[in-house]
């Protein structure tokens, strides 16, 4: 599966989460660090949910890029 993850950069690291799984986040110290730990903690999200009998969410979020005029 091919789930969106949403990249957020902040002053000193990046954190990611998955929309279409609540709670499965990462933070990390560079983008592919959190890279690496979101695929991580999605692979733990959806064993979790299998282990508890829980529906197993598709990928339903996309995303798109708006592009505005700067003030």
């Amino acid at each position: 599966m091919r789930y969106l993850v949403i990249l957020e950069k902040g002053p000193t690291s990046f954190g990611a989460y998955v929309p279409d799984l609540p709670g499965c986040i990462a933070a990390g110290e560079t983008k592919e660090e959190v890279l690496s730990l979101i695929r991580d903690a999605i692979g733990l999200h959806l064993e979790g949910l299998r282990r508890e009998g829980q529906p197993i969410p598709g990928p339903n979020s996309t995303s798109e890029v708006v592009e505005v005029e700067a003030a």
